[in-house]
Formats: C-alpha cells, sequence, structure tokens
C-alpha cells in the first residue's frame, strides 16, 4: 500500500489535482505493479509562504509550478523499478496536467510490512 502525498501551491482546479493524482497512481500501477485499487492519496495546497524550495538546486529550475509527491511504501523495490517509476511519473504529468519534468520533486520512502494499520486497529500485513 503505497500512500502518497502531493504538495503544491494553492489555487490549482480540482480537475488539475485530479490529474495528478490519477498520473501518479497510474505510474505506480505501470512500474511497481501496485494493484489497480491500491489507492491512499493525499493532496495539500499551501499558500506560498508555506511552500518552501530552493529555485535552482542540483541545477535544475523550478518555479511556483513545483509538485512535491512523497510515496511511502514496504520495503522491497529495486533501484531499476525506483527510476521507472520517477521516469512514469513525469512522463505521465507532462501528458496530463502538463507540468515540466523540471517541476517535479518526488522522494520515496521505505517501510517495513508491519509498519501498516488499514483500519479496526489491525497489523494486517504483519502476521503475512
Amino acid at each position: 500500500m503505497p500512500l502518497v502525498q502531493i504538495a503544491l501551491r494553492a489555487g490549482t482546479t480540482p480537475e488539475y489535482r485530479a490529474a495528478l493524482a490519477d498520473a501518479v497512481h497510474r505510474a505506480m500501477v505501470e512500474a511497481i505493479a501496485i494493484p489497480a485499487d491500491d489507492r491512499f492519496q493525499i493532496i495539500t495546497e499551501h499558500a506560498p509562504a508555506n511552500l518552501l524550495y530552493d529555485p535552482h538546486y542540483l541545477g535544475v529550475h523550478r518555479s511556483d509550478r513545483v509538485v512535491f509527491i512523497h510515496i511511502t511504501l514496504s520495503h522491497g523495490r529495486k533501484p531499476q523499478q525506483k527510476r521507472k517509476l520517477y521516469k512514469r511519473i513525469t512522463e505521465l504529468l507532462a501528458q496530463s496536467p502538463g507540468v515540466p519534468p523540471n517541476e517535479i520533486v518526488i522522494v520515496l520512502s521505505e517501510t517495513a510490512w508491519e509498519n501498516w494499520s488499514f483500519g479496526n486497529g489491525d497489523a494486517q500485513y504483519m502476521d503475512t
């Protein structure tokens, strides 16, 4: 179960945010083979004073269109799968809603399987 958190500057449309969420989910299905119904996403918009970033870090130009994508997922993906995921996210976001690749910042955080609870206070993956 990846948990996706997408942060961006306030003022976008619901359609824009839905396109972001759809593209990230599709990329995860295609690149790291998550189940299609394994969709848990949080989208937050922030005032300019609350979304801070270096506009030129590592030689990549960023503007107020920057989109931060933080994906928490269980351990187990190989580096080439992660590269494929980064590439596919940027490809799909360029298509819709039209986010240039230089405006996309992606962070993966891996956690152990037993650190998930999907409700009812149960650790569904702990005993599998």
